[in-house]
């Protein structure tokens, strides 16, 4: 599984960021990875040509950076599994041994990341997920009773139907080892949104992988506007349907 990571001591890891219109909350979000004091971790910013010019921020916080900062700039905005996709792709393109899911609005708290990469080397977890819904993890306080209960009915939903041992199916801050991107296939998962997370999730069962969840307190973002669309939304209910019954 992720045992290759256990054996290297200094192990090269990518946190993939996709941004689209997050100008603001991009020079934070680096800001408090650099602050972290991880050797060897690197950022790849994937900008799917965002008009508000996040991509040429992000090309000056990789020239200030000296190597710790790549862009990745596509020509249009095809989704967020795409963007992954072509992050994860390059990541391991470029030998990472680690790579790290996140958003880049502030949602998901940069804290969590030396115990995700703990878990990686100390019990051969093939996958971490930034959790809300395992024992001590939290949804954002200024969410709405129902915005709450529709994310927990969503978890539900999916696992019920996949039967996933996974609490967070829907969660997009997870660390995988590049083993396991391997043999998930990433480059070939085509569902977007919840569902490109829900499908990535599905296949390291599939393949047997060890999962581990870690508690996060999910924040509501910061600046600028959610990207969920009624179409994501449909996608969504539709995909562990689909998932299940695919050959």
């Amino acid at each position: 599984m992720g045992t290759h990571v256990l054996t290297i001591d200094n192990p090269k890891i990518t946190v993939v960021v996709p941004t689209y219109n997050e100008r603001e909350n991009l020079p934070v979000l680096v800001a408090q990875l650099n602050s972290l004091g991880i050797a060897n971790l690197k950022v790849l910013v994937v900008d799917d040509n965002s008009p508000d010019g996040t991509g040429a921020v992000a090309d000056q916080l990789a020239a200030d950076s000296f190597g710790a900062v790549t862009v990745l700039h596509r020509q249009e905005k095809d989704g967020l599994g795409r963007a992954y996709v072509a992050g994860m792709t390059r990541a391991l393109e470029e030998s990472s041994d680690v790579v790290i899911q996140m958003d880049a609005d502030l949602s998901h708290p940069v804290s969590a990341i030396p115990t995700m990469l703990d878990r990686i080397r100390t019990s051969e977890a093939a996958l971490v997920i930034g959790s809300r819904y395992v024992a001590g993890g939290s949804t954002a306080t200024e969410w709405p009773w129902h915005r709450k209960a529709l994310s927990a009915w969503a978890n539900f939903y999916v696992a019920a139907i996949l039967g996933l041992r996974v609490k967070d199916a829907t969660a997009g801050f997870k660390a995988w080892t590049a083993a396991a991107l391997k043999q998930i296939d990433v480059a070939s998962i085509g569902s977007d949104g919840y569902s490109f997370q829900v499908e990535m999730n599905h296949r390291a069962a599939q393949k047997n992988l060890k999962i581990m969840e870690v508690p996060i307190h999910f924040e509501e973002r910061v600046e600028g506007a959610s990207k969920m669309n009624l179409r994501e939304q449909m996608e969504s209910a539709l995909t562990p349907w689909k998932l299940r019954f695919q050959k």
